[in-house]
């Protein structure tokens, strides 16, 4: 056959866009001299690889058709597309090689770029990684599972010479890629600026070739299999010139040999000794990371001197793919065919003798004659080439399709490729194609004599998708040897030749194929001869019958061997003759040419049946394929396209057969049985033969509503095909019933609400319904698409976790979630959600102000915490704003004074001055609490630090300035702590949650000069874990300043962020620190007290709950020895740290076997002051101590110890050693003085320690009753308090010590009830709690306020007023840290009180004052967001906090070092938990149950709170239910674990951080807008726009503008009240809208109201246009009926006729749901009772039907007359399932033997056709009747 010309597509001249914005940037002109390079690739490159849609509808169209382009000069690279740059690189020395890659199982792709000295990668997002190489490396080449590098000959570097444009290093690219989507941004990046990671690799083994398989993992050596063991490669003559990174396959050339090699790359297993190679990514890359690569040569030939100049991979014409080697020198292509062993498919291998050459000058891979198909990963390609005569030809494999040439007009009205009028050369008329480059998809770069280059398309654009949908169906379902010739008549040199006017459109692109295939069937203009059943009559005819023949045909056929194999539904007569001369072969040819285009096309026409946006396609598509089958004698296949389109009767005409004609396939047939009988009972021939294909493209949509069916009706499934037949993939997660399991597959195919809104409304109502029962309550390890899909955004948000986080750029999940979402309901796609950290809106509204203060605007470091969610927690009153002015440090405070002011009130005004400066100065303490965790920073500003003002204000006078007497008061050392305890503050406030601290930004916010405030900073950094990125040089930069303040800082700070880790070169920084712990020849230094103390508590935080012996041993020891430092007064802070440090080291572990565990307790029971206990292992321990510290002494006097030093710490030791171990031997050791003496001998505050370590060990004791209190107290004590007042009081009792040692005891118990229940918001602890503050309130000064109860009264005569005034204030902390961040009102009105009062009426000192503070941080804790833990490490982290020694001054750390109050940082979680509507994005209120698991005090307890709230812990909770009937409910199930709660940024975090998305009910009102309920109820509202009686009373005429007067009732408005979906309000808006006059039909306005209501009281608002499109289809049958022309076809009622289907699946129980069906059962009935009332027949309609019967013929209408007699027959055969008249004739024949003539056959006729209905049966008998 002579092949077709056809002009080139010219798009424009092309020059690379590189140069364009070189220009644009303004580089140099010296620069332009440098030589460049550019390569064009495709966009699909650079997408997701997990975002592959393998047969998306519409794939080819929807994606990026656009060239991108890498434009490489010097050390600088351009990536664009067209005149978008999406970003430029800039590297530190010259480019010498890009590609882009995949690595391992990462799912987007990264730029690879070799140079000299290094391997630079990016990722799409921006990020680097530099890889530094050792070794020269010639090239590098992408593979499906990395990059694989090549290294240079003798590792010497080659020389930086730049490539031609043709070089195949840079243009090292493929035309195969999976389908990936991701978008793209503009930056620019240099990679001196960037964060580089760098990685290297052993030089030791040197190979030629190597595989990276992961950006940050060491290259590794390419092995090759010889002789059964693997050896490296090292033969560096073998050079890599081609790969491709679809399927591991490599093409090498060996100079030295001549030979061309083309090699397998396969993973090996050392494990097993066994090799496995895959064309699949997702096979290669399983287990990868244990795996080794080899090499396996699968085809050498020795056919050049020289390298192939170009390799690709292209497409046979049997649809194998096939490796193309151009020779250039040769001017010759060699292709060789690429095969799959038959044992093992996955395994490639070449055919050598398959091979086939062809002349060629260049040639280059195309995708344009099958633009859809795959052959595995790989698309089908074809090959355009320039042969030695300069013809530009196109090849599908080896046939010549047709050739291209320039078009005479070229030039006229085009531009370049950068906007600019092309201008042609003045020889432009005699231009010849001299070459051809830069192939992407269908496009390629043709470059002509004069130099110029254009980029031209192969094929026209736009193009018709119907035309491409008919091909790739016929590529799809045609045997190779007929579509090949089938393309070369499309594409050959006929009068119709498939778009050969290069001014074609859309519609002559459709009619260019129409005529193709007419042309087809005129060649065919045979009669299909009778079956032939009978047996052959001869040898020959039995030879040509015979399977051998057939696969003999189908083999010359694939080799190209011009013997066509004969049609299957054609055979010969019997008399005739069975030499086929040519004429009758041919003929032959084209009728089995025809039959499968017919079945293909069919296929096609039933696919494009389920898209409502396809119908003028069908329109096209049903008069080709009705000719096809009247040419084919198919009267069955015409009859079913009639029925569909009646209006074709009079243009078909049905060649006469006298075949057994086919029953055509009928898919809504398929659908509709599957309903009414289950999946398996339906007819298997009634789907089209492409469908039960696997990666079959054209009929996706088909397959993939088959087999949701299949799935829905309990088909089974064995891997990806089901019983039924077709293939389906299923999304991970569990499925409970054939539902769910539908919503996987429906989530795995890709198919969301906007292809679901495609389809007719019959089809989707069962996948509706599968979605609505899901809804309820869906399986919760689901994918976030599964949750968007059955419509619960709020759980699909929650699976995303830190979805709100995550670039857009970065994440295909969110591309997914869209595919999935209707294209209507963008607001249910991620929003950005108000943080309640970073919130800044609505301050100036609620900005809490001190009315008493000028000036508002000053910084007080709490300004960022009115947020959306202190707003909606809080908002009810104004605490928030009240505390904010309790602690606000920045404005001078009020000083009472009068008017005029005299000597004597001076003295007065800084006496009152100081007191409030002691108040101020402990203010910072609870700021940190109130603010911590809530602010986050920006990394490239330095932090504010609020002011710390001590002068006061004289509202008396003016609000004049008063500040402190210097001469009175030494301000420096005033300040010093308090200014410490600031920065602390202010380095709270970031959260943790901001990720990884810069260690950049910390130096930034170094000062010049050490200052406290800076050690402040340094110390919540630690606290929060920050300074893990400091290095040893950091911090010994900072102990190099010797500030005393900043280096207790940074040790607890640095302690704190490695606490646990045991970090030896932490340790050596910190003993360093420690006087005791330096060898004898160690220069002595003057280390402070309080340094070395600083120093100890660092020691137990690094070796926190390691019970590190050595440790605990020294740590033992510096409990009674007395500090080096000159400050004695110290030491007990000393001996506290140390005992607290020991009890971290030991934390929890007391009961466990240490071997020396006895001796350490009785060492340390010695130093509480107990009993002797005489080991000689103690004093041996203790003299192997002072021998190792021989420069200091231990704190005794003989034999004695001094217990006023040691007894706290080691109080706080035993503790913490045996927290929660219950060990009632330590605990009876540790024994309340009960006899008078013993009071003697032990301090009262000592016994108040005993009372906390012993409930701190015995904990599960402790019990929030009073009691439990009681039983705390010795009977001589409680008996002796009790009697106080007595006239009888024994003056031998000293009733101050049992006064003082009852009101510790009870103080004591207080902390432990508050340790116990920390952070628990326990009602009984709170109430007891506060009786006990307000009791011991009262003691110190009547307050109008009872506890009500009778504790003992007149304490305040027998102890001083300074021990329970510390008492008082222990309690009320205790009582704040069990209400910790609730905001508990009655506890922050006493904690108002206590802070209020003056020095006249209590002992306000500063540590008073400092436990006030502290108090009020506490309960509003993170603005109430936070809480406290009682795991262990929290516990002892807040039992050092609140140890109950108050300082006397700001500058006290005599008894306890002040940085360690800051400790309780380390014991807060972040239960806190707040509920986001997932439509609007806002914070909203919503009731929550939440369950706990049973205790030893109670059973498993369900309570109700309110968000935000804070949680229980974890290890108590078992479930958080939503709950309510406004939110659509979800549950999160929790095992119970004794762990700490989940931190910021963890992935299993059920919380999302804090973050619980809800989504609301339609009809219903959020607890905001509606909070008791009373406007949620629709139908109080609804009924007055449904009733129907007030609507058909009202008209447009009864008001001039169609309103019913100023009361008219707006239905959007009512709808947007109750939900914010844009489908319901632009429903309301349209069709329920009184103002509408236009719409004057009552009924449809009454049917839309209701329909509405039902919507949204239900919250079905995709049911929309599932009621419309049924309603308007019954509607349009009326209207037609009554004579107006409405319908064109009638396609509508197969989906009429499947919604009564589903209604009745949905009767029989075949489909089940709790909730009923999704659409009104009624609804249902009624349309099938109107459609069987509109299809009764007429007199007229009865003769119709049985001339249809008799003669198969249609109604024929006159021209302009009546057209409705085709379209009512056609309604009533689809509607009862008339089979077609051959059918019925034969039904009938059958039963002539057996009836006789005047009975009735209705029996038998429902025998023989079981699915029509009976009104048809009834016909059919009487029209039998009639004729006998």
């Amino acid at each position: 056959m002579q092949i077709g010309n056809r002009p080139l597509t010219v798009l424009g001249e092309f020059k690379p866009f590189g140069l364009i914005a070189e220009a644009l940037d303004g580089k140099p002109a010296e620069k332009t001299l440098e030589q460049y390079e550019y390569f064009l690739f495709d966009p699909k490159i650079t997408r997701e690889r997990e975002d592959t849609s393998e047969f998306g509808p519409s794939a080819s169209d929807s994606c990026d058709r656009s060239d991108h382009e890498l434009f490489i000069r010097g050390n600088r690279m351009i990536w664009s597309t067209g005149s978008r740059v999406h970003r430029r690189y800039t590297t530190s020395c010259s480019i010498i090689m890009a590609c882009w890659c995949r690595m391992d199982s990462i799912s987007e792709p990264f730029l690879c770029i070799l140079q000299i000295d290094n391997l630079t990668i990016y990722n799409t997002s921006g990020e680097v990684v530099c890889v530094p190489l050792p070794h020269a490396i010639a090239s590098i080449w992408p593979l499906p599972f990395g990059l694989l590098l090549q290294n240079a000959i003798d590792g010497n570097r080659p020389p930086y010479l730049p490539f031609s444009s043709s070089s195949s290093l840079l243009n090292a690219r493929d035309f195969s890629r999976p389908n990936r989507e991701s978008g793209v941004s503009q930056y620019n990046f240099n990679v001196q600026n960037s964060v580089v990671h760098s990685t290297t690799w052993d030089t030791s083994s040197m190979s030629s070739h190597l595989i990276l398989k992961h950006p940050l993992e060491e290259p590794q050596a390419i092995y090759t299999l010889e002789k059964g063991t693997l050896n490296p490669i090292t033969d560096f003559d073998e050079r890599i010139i081609w790969t491709n990174d679809a399927i591991p396959l490599v093409a090498s050339y060996h100079k030295g040999k001549m030979q061309h090699s083309v090699w397998l790359v396969e993973i090996v297993n050392p494990n097993v000794d066994t090799v496995f190679a895959s064309t699949t990514v997702d096979a290669v890359t399983t287990g990868v990371l244990s795996k080794q690569f080899s090499l396996q040569r699968i085809w050498k030939e020795k056919c050049s001197q020289f390298a192939a100049s170009k390799v690709f991979l292209a497409t046979d014409d049997d649809g194998v793919p096939i490796i193309c080697f151009l020779l250039q020198e040769q001017k010759k292509l060699l292709s060789v065919r690429l095969q799959t062993d038959e044992r093992n498919t996955e395994i490639l291998d070449i055919e050598s003798h398959m091979g086939w050459n062809m002349p060629a000058v260049t040639a280059a891979p195309v995708i344009v004659t099958r633009p859809r198909m795959k052959v595995g990963l790989l698309p089908v390609a074809d090959i355009v080439v320039l042969d030695t005569e300069n013809n530009l030809l196109l090849y599908s494999g080896k046939q010549c399709l047709c050739r291209y040439y320039l078009p005479s007009s070229l030039g006229k009205g085009l531009v370049t490729n950068t906007g600019e009028p092309l201008e042609l050369a003045s020889s432009s008329l005699d231009m010849k194609i001299r070459g051809i480059a830069d192939a992407v998809d269908g496009r390629i770069n043709v470059i002509v004599n004069n130099g110029q280059m254009f980029r031209c398309a192969l094929r026209r654009s736009p193009s018709s998708t119907l035309a491409n949908d008919c091909i790739t169906a016929m590529a799809e379902g045609l045997h190779p040897s007929l579509y090949n010739h089938f393309v070369s008549l499309l594409w050959g040199d006929n009068a119709s030749a498939y778009l050969s006017n290069a001014d074609s459109g859309v519609d002559a692109e459709w009619d260019s194929f129409v005529s193709v295939v007419m042309h087809l069937c005129r060649n065919s203009c045979l009669i299909p001869q009778k079956q032939s059943n009978m047996i052959p009559g001869s040898t020959w005819e039995f030879l040509i019958n015979s399977k051998f023949h057939m696969n003999y045909c189908k083999f010359a056929s694939i080799t190209g061997i011009s013997f066509p194999c004969a049609p299957v539904s054609f055979n010969s007569d019997r008399s005739g003759s069975y030499i086929l001369d040519e004429h009758a072969r041919e003929k032959s040819f084209y009728a089995q040419l025809l039959v499968e285009t017919l079945d293909s096309l069919h296929a096609l026409y039933e696919n494009l049946k389920l898209d409502n946006l396809r119908k003028q396609d069908i329109r096209l598509l049903v008069i080709l394929v009705s000719n096809i089958a009247s040419y084919l004698g198919e009267m069955n296949f015409v009859d079913h396209y009639l029925r569909d389109f009646p209006y074709l009767s009079p243009e078909v005409g049905i060649f006469p057969s006298s075949f057994v004609p086919k029953i055509p396939p009928s898919l809504f047939r398929w659908l509709e049985s599957c309903l009414q009988y289950g999946c398996h009972s339906p007819n298997i021939n009634d789907l089209p033969p492409l469908i039960y294909k696997d990666g079959i493209y054209v009929v996706s949509l088909a397959r993939k509503i088959v087999s949701f069916y299949s799935i829905l009706l309990g088909s089974e499934r064995t891997g990806r095909k089901l019983s039924t037949g077709v293939y389906c993939n299923i999304a991970s997660g569990s499925s409970r019933n054939s539902e769910e399991l539908t919503v996987l597959a429906m989530v795995a195919e890709r198919f969301g609400h906007q292809q679901l809104d495609l389809l007719p409304a019959g089809v989707s109502l069962p996948l509706r319904h599968a979605l609505d029962k899901c809804r309820e309550c869906p399986p919760t390890d689901w994918p976030a698409s599964a949750y968007v899909l059955v419509g619960r955004e709020d759980l699909a948000l929650t699976c995303l976790g830190q979805s709100r986080k995550v670039k857009e750029n970065d994440s295909h999940t969110g591309v997914n979630l869209i595919s999935i979402s209707a294209p209507y309901m963008l607001h249910l796609h991620p929003v950005s959600i108000p943080s309640s950290i970073s919130d800044m809106a609505g301050l100036d509204a609620v900005m809490a102000e001190d009315t008493d203060c000028p000036d508002g605007s000053v910084a007080d470091g709490m300004e960022h915490m009115f947020n959306s969610s202190t707003q909606l927690r809080y908002g009810r009153d104004l605490r928030l704003n009240e505390v904010r002015r309790l602690l606000c440090s920045a404005r001078p405070v009020a000083v009472q004074t009068s008017v005029n002011p005299s000597a004597s009130d001076q003295d007065l005004q800084q006496a009152q001055l100081w007191q409030l400066a002691q108040r101020t100065t402990a203010l910072p303490l609870g700021r940190g609490a109130f603010t911590l965790a809530t602010s986050s920073t920006l990394l490239t500003e330095a932090l504010t630090v609020p002011k710390l003002v001590l002068g006061g204000r004289l509202p008396a006078q003016q609000n004049a300035t008063v500040n402190l007497d210097p001469n009175i008061r030494n301000m420096p050392e005033l300040r010093s702590w308090p200014e410490f305890h600031n920065g602390v503050a202010v380095g709270l406030r970031l959260a943790p949650s901001q990720g990884k601290m810069s260690r950049t930004w910390i130096g930034y916010n170094k000062p010049e000069e050490p200052n406290v405030t800076h050690a402040g900073l340094l110390l919540a950094l630690g606290l929060h874990g920050h300074l893990r990125v400091l290095t040893v040089t950091d911090v010994y930069q900072y102990l190099s300043q010797e500030h005393e303040v900043t280096t207790v800082g940074i040790l607890l700070g640095i302690a704190a962020s490695h606490r646990g880790t045991m970090q030896p070169a932490i340790s050596k920084l910190i003993y360093l620190h420690i006087s005791s712990r330096h060898p004898p020849s160690f220069p002595e230094l003057e280390l402070p007290t309080l340094l070395q103390s600083a120093a100890l508590m660092a020691v137990g935080l690094l070796y926190e709950g390691s019970a590190h012996q050595l440790t605990m041993k020294i740590l033992l020891g510096e409990i009674g020895r007395r500090s080096g430092g000159d400050n004695v007064l110290e030491r007990e802070g000393y001996a506290v740290a140390a005992g607290s440090a020991l009890g971290l080291v030991a934390l929890g572990q007391g009961r466990d076997a240490f071997g020396f565990m006895d001796t350490l307790v009785d060492r340390l029971f010695q130093y509480i002051g107990g009993k002797e206990f005489h080991h000689d292992k103690s004093l041996k321990m203790v003299q192997t101590i002072d021998d190792q510290n021989r420069t200091t002494g231990q704190m005794m006097d003989g034999t004695l110890v001094n217990v006023d030093v040691t007894a706290p710490g080691a109080t706080i030791a035993l503790a913490l050693m045996f927290l929660k171990t219950e060990s009632e031997v330590v605990a009876s050791r540790l024994s309340i003085p009960h006899t008078h003496f013993a009071l003697h001998t032990v301090r009262p505050d000592f016994i108040m320690l005993r009372v906390i370590a012993r409930n701190m060990i015995m904990w599960s004791r402790v019990y929030p009753s009073r009691d439990w209190i009681e039983n705390q107290i010795p009977e001589i004590v409680k008996m002796g308090v009790m009697g106080l007042g007595d006239e009888s009081d024994n003056d031998e009792v000293d009733t101050e010590a049992l006064v003082q040692a009852f009101v510790n005891i009870v103080a004591g118990a207080c902390i432990s009830l508050g340790l116990r229940y920390a952070g628990t918001r326990n009602g009984d602890a709170q109430e007891l709690l506060y009786n006990y503050a307000i009791y011991f309130l009262n003691e110190i000064k009547p307050v109008p306020v009872t506890s009500g109860n009778a504790l003992p009264k007149g304490l305040s005569q027998y102890v001083d007023r300074c021990t329970l005034e510390t008492c008082l204030h222990l309690i009320v902390l205790s009582l704040s840290v069990v209400m910790a961040g609730s905001g508990h009102l009655q506890t922050f009105r006493l904690l108002r009180y206590l802070r209020s009062r003056n020095s006249a009426d209590g002992h306000a000192s500063y540590g008073i004052q400092m436990a006030v503070s502290l108090a009020i941080g506490f309960l509003f804790l993170g603005g109430g967001m936070r809480t406290f833990s009682t795991g262990n490490s929290a516990i002892a982290a807040l039992l050092i906090a609140l140890y109950p020694r108050f300082p006397t001054g700001p500058n006290d750390n005599r008894c306890h070092l002040q940085a360690l109050r800051h400790l309780y940082v380390l014991s807060t979680e972040a239960r806190w938990v707040q509920t986001v509507d997932v439509d609007t994005g806002l914070p909203v209120y919503a009731p929550l149950e939440v369950t706990i698991k049973e205790t030893e005090h109670h059973g498993e307890t369900s309570f109700c709170e309110i968000t935000p709230c804070i949680l229980p812990e974890r290890a108590i909770m078992k479930t958080v239910r939503v709950c309510g009937p406004r939110y659509w409910p979800q549950v999160i199930e929790l095992v119970p674990e004794d762990k700490p709660w989940w931190r910021s940024g963890d992935t299993n975090d059920p919380f999302n951080g804090g973050i619980l998305y809800v989504k609301r009910k339609v009809g219903a009102c959020s607890y905001v807008d509606d909070p008791i309920g009373c406007q949620s109820l629709l139908s109080r509202a609804m009924h007055k726009v449904c009733d129907t009686t007030s609507l058909r009373d009202s008209s447009p005429s009864s008001n001039g503008n169609g309103t019913n007067g100023p009361d008219s009732f707006k239905v959007d408005q009512l709808i947007s009240t109750f939900s914010a979906d844009p489908s319901l309000i632009a429903f309301a808006q349209l069709c329920c809208d009184s103002s509408w006059c236009n719409r004057s039909d009552v009924d449809f306005k009454e049917f839309c109201l209701q329909v509405l209501f039902e919507c949204v009281s239900k919250d079905r608002p995709a049911l929309l246009q599932v009621y419309l499109s049924l309603y308007t289809s019954i509607g349009s049958m009326t209207e037609q009926v009554t004579g107006i022309d409405v319908f064109g076809d009638s396609l509508f009622l197969s989906s009429l006729k499947l919604a009564v289907a589903y209604n009745e699946a949905l009767v029989g129980g075949k489909l089940i749901s709790a909730r009923g069906g999704i659409v009104q059962t009624t609804f249902i009935a009624s349309i099938r009772k109107r459609a069987e009332e509109l299809l009764n027949f007429s007199e007229e309609r009865r003769d119709d039907f049985d001339n249809y019967l008799n003669e198969g013929k249609w109604p024929r209408e006159q021209l302009g007359g009546d057209k409705k007699g085709s379209m009512l027959l056609s309604w009533y055969l689809q509607w009862f399932n008339v089979p077609s008249p051959y059918v019925v004739k034969s039904a009938v024949e059958k039963m002539e033997p057996i009836v006789p003539i005047t009975s009735s056959s209705l029996p038998l006729l429902r025998l023989l056709l079981p699915t029509t209905h009976i009104n048809a049966l009834v016909e059919i008998d009487r029209r039998r009747l009639f004729q006998k």
